[in-house]
């Protein structure tokens, strides 16, 4: 067996928020929200969850939660938990996306293994590679691949975050992106478009770009 050195597995969770919410009374909503920001806080008190806003950057998702856990159990636990709130009545999920923290097969690349607590924005998209990818040498590949990772060193401001989902969620990868700077994103992603390797990305949307923020703060955006 090849020496894969499998990590947490990882949940990314986008939340969408029924308009009617706004009709009830203050009280109402204000009673949901500090019901739903509890049970998340108590979920997250062992640092396994993370949330973000995405008020004022997407349209079709309000906020996201991030958790990791060796055990798929337990996202399973959490959308139970979530789901007896009076605020999960009026939320969709329109995404989201399950994975797993792992060695990259590539050398001298790859992800961090968590996120650090310093970044605002956190960018993240799911990424699917063409099949003619896989019809290359583990050479070709690793010679495409220095590219990539040759230009991501001239951005050490922005940090990538992948994550696999092969076999357990529609696309490959996960990918995601801390930063301080949104615009230095852009720079890199223009200058990724560039290099051997991006001509065998299939597709690489949905894009949410989200602010990283407590979850009492997430939820006082939406009204």
């Amino acid at each position: 067996m090849p020496d894969i050195e499998y990590d947490d597995f990882v949940k990314f969770s986008f939340f969408k928020l029924d308009r009617t919410w706004r009709s009830l009374s203050a009280k109402e909503r204000q009673d949901s929200r500090e019901e739903f920001a509890t049970v998340v806080e108590e979920l997250s008190s062992n640092g396994s969850v993370r949330t973000f806003s995405t008020v004022g950057t997407r349209a079709d998702v309000d906020f996201m939660m991030l958790q990791s856990s060796p055990s798929v159990e337990a996202f399973h636990e959490t959308a139970r938990r979530l789901n007896a709130t009076h605020l999960a009545s009026y939320l969709d999920q329109p995404h989201s996306y399950l994975s797993v923290r792992r060695k990259t097969r590539y050398k001298h690349g790859g992800g961090r293994p968590d996120l650090k607590d310093d970044y605002r924005y956190f960018i993240i998209y799911p990424m699917v590679k063409t099949r003619a990818w896989y019809g290359k040498s583990m050479e070709e590949r690793q010679k495409m691949m220095n590219d990539h990772f040759r230009v991501g060193h001239k951005y050490p401001m922005v940090k990538i975050n992948t994550t696999y989902a092969f076999g357990l969620d529609d696309p490959e990868f996960v990918v995601a992106f801390e930063m301080d700077d949104p615009s230095d994103f852009v720079s890199l992603v223009m200058d990724l478009r560039e290099v051997p390797a991006a001509q065998f990305t299939l597709s690489e949307t949905p894009i949410f770009t989200t602010i990283k923020m407590p979850i009492g703060e997430a939820l006082e955006a939406l009204g």
